[in-house]
C-alpha cells in the first residue's frame, strides 16, 4: 500500500495521565497523524479510563485529529458529549449495542467521522454490512481493555478479508465508487485500523494484509526517539 495512506495514531492510554496536555503536545511534535484516545466504562471492558472532560483537555492542547475509541455499552448515549468535547471521530464496538446503524448515523449527524470496532472473537461475516455506512473499521488485534497485550496474529486474516472485500466491491473513502466513474484506486482506500500489540514487525504484517491506520501505545511511548518510531511504523510495507 502507498505509504502516503498509512496513518499512525499513538494511544495516549500508554502516556502519563497526569500530564495529558504535555503528552498531546509531544505526540504532535513527533509528527503523528492523530491521537488515539481509549474510553472504557468498566463494564464493556474490565477497566476505567478517560471521559469527555479529558478529551476536551487534550483538544485544547493540540490541533491533531482526535480518534476517540469508546469501549462502553450504549455508545449512542455518549456521542453528543464526546463530539462536543472535540472528538474528530468516534469509534464504538459492534458488540456494545443493538443500534449499530442508528449510532453510526447519529455520529455523522454530529459532523464527525464514525468508526466501528470489532473484538477478536467477532466473525468477519459481521463486517461487510457496515462498510458503506461508516468511515473506518477497527479490527482489534488484542482483547480490548488493557494496554501492553501481545498481538494476535490470527487477526491478520480478518484484516486481509476486509481489505479484499473493500477492493472487490470498490468501497473507498467516501463510499462505493461507481464503475462508470474514475478508477477505484484513484480514491483514498477505505480506512482499516488495527489496535493492539502494534510494533514495527506487527505493523508491517498488518499493512501487508491491508491495514492503513495503525494505533500503537507501549511500543511508541518506550521509543527513545518518538518521531523516529512513528516514521518506522508509517513506512511499514
Amino acid at each position: 500500500m502507498d505509504h502516503s495512506y498509512i496513518k499512525v495514531y499513538p494511544s495516549i492510554l500508554s502516556g502519563d495521565f497526569g500530564r495529558l496536555a504535555e503528552e498531546a503536545k509531544r505526540i504532535e511534535q513527533a509528527g503523528a497523524d492523530g491521537i488515539h484516545i481509549d474510553i472504557m466504562d468498566g463494564h464493556f471492558v474490565p477497566n476505567l479510563t478517560l471521559g469527555p472532560k479529558a478529551v476536551a483537555a487534550i483538544k485544547r492542547s493540540t490541533s491533531l485529529f482526535l480518534d476517540v475509541h469508546v469501549m462502553i455499552y450504549n455508545p449512542y448515549d455518549y456521542v453528543e458529549a464526546f463530539a462536543q468535547a472535540g472528538a474528530d471521530r468516534i469509534t464504538f464496538h459492534f458488540e456494545a449495542t443493538e443500534d449499530v446503524e442508528e449510532t453510526l448515523r447519529f455520529i455523522r449527524k454530529c459532523n464527525i467521522e464514525a468508526g466501528l470496532a470489532f473484538r477478536p472473537e467477532t466473525s468477519f461475516s459481521m463486517i461487510p454490512k457496515y462498510l458503506d455506512k461508516c468511515d473506518l473499521i477497527l479490527i482489534m488485534t488484542v482483547s480490548p481493555g488493557f494496554g501492553g497485550q501481545s498481538f494476535m496474529p490470527e487477526m491478520l486474516e480478518k484484516v486481509k478479508m476486509t481489505r479484499e472485500y473493500c477492493d472487490r466491491y470498490r468501497i473507498r473513502q467516501g463510499g462505493i465508487v461507481a464503475k462508470e466513474s474514475l478508477p477505484a484506486d484513484s480514491f483514498p482506500p477505505f480506512n482499516i485500523q488495527v489496535d493492539g500489540g502494534i510494533n514495527r514487525e506487527t505493523a508491517k504484517a498488518c499493512v501487508q494484509m491491508g491495514a492503513n491506520v495503525l494505533v500503537s501505545g507501549d511500543y511508541l511511548f518506550k521509543q527513545p526517539d518518538f518521531g523516529k518510531g512513528i516514521q518506522l511504523l508509517r513506512n511499514s510495507s
